[in-house]
């Protein structure tokens, strides 16, 4: 369990990186589409056409408005393929504007292919989308698909310790108001969950045993690796960060 939680900061940032990109930008207004569209509509596109009011509920984290303002539009003007390759050529312009070749890129197809994505809906629906044959586009691919799947996860064991997203970002200390803001959430509305949510005396307790039980999850997962391949995947994503 100790190289779960030793790997999550890589796979939490590199994994997502791009969506927040300039190259994700590119290419959304190569598509013709609104800011921060691509990333609702690409992202979501895996399991076809999903509603505002489900993508929200997937997402975890986003305001129920954001996804109403945004997401409509955007299905409208890019059917769920078209929505795929778009968000997966960004991934890719990131993936070669700041990786490098790396054993990852054979190691996370292994890890992808063997995980269970049972109740994981996004995880599932990206699991079955082709690798690209690139090098280092794939290890962007990987890093992706990790976090969906430990997204996924992370979000099975809220539930299971009766947490919502939001309130978890309340209580996970890289979290709290400024995520909320940054996702969209109003001062108002932010002040309020934060308030509400600590209210409730065993709201870090909860959080810790949520992520405790993530990482006992991915633990599994990286059972699937002999010693020797587990070990560079650790140095491979510690390598990550030190290529930018």
């Amino acid at each position: 369990m100790e190289i779960a939680k030793e790997i999550r900061p890589a796979v939490q940032k590199w994994g997502g990186a791009f969506m927040t990109s300039p190259e994700l930008a590119e290419v959304e207004r190569e598509a013709g589409l609104g800011r921060r569209a691509l990333y609702f509509r690409g992202r979501s596109a895996v399991l076809g056409d999903p509603s505002p009011a489900v993508v929200a509920e997937l997402f975890g984290i986003f305001p129920r408005w954001v996804v109403d303002a945004v997401l409509p539009r955007a299905t409208e003007r890019l059917g769920a393929d078209a929505a795929v390759s778009a968000y997966t050529e960004a991934l890719y312009r990131w993936s070669k504007a700041h990786l490098r070749e790396s054993p990852l890129a054979a190691l996370l197809p292994r890890l992808v292919e063997a995980a269970d994505a049972s109740g994981l809906a996004l995880f599932a629906g990206w699991q079955q989308v082709e690798w690209p044959s690139d090098p280092v586009a794939r290890v962007g691919h990987g890093l992706m698909l990790l976090r969906e799947y430990r997204g996924g996860l992370h979000f099975a064991a809220l539930r299971a310790v009766g947490l919502t997203v939001p309130e978890a970002v309340v209580a996970d200390p890289e979290g709290g108001r400024a995520r909320l803001l940054r996702t969209a959430w109003s001062p108002e509305a932010a002040d309020e969950l934060i308030a509400r949510a600590r209210r409730r005396p065993d709201l870090e307790a909860r959080w810790r045993r949520a992520e405790s039980l993530t990482d006992e999850r991915m633990a599994e997962l990286l059972e699937v690796l002999p010693e020797p391949e587990l070990g560079e995947l650790v140095r491979s994503l510690a390598a990550v960060g030190r290529e930018e």
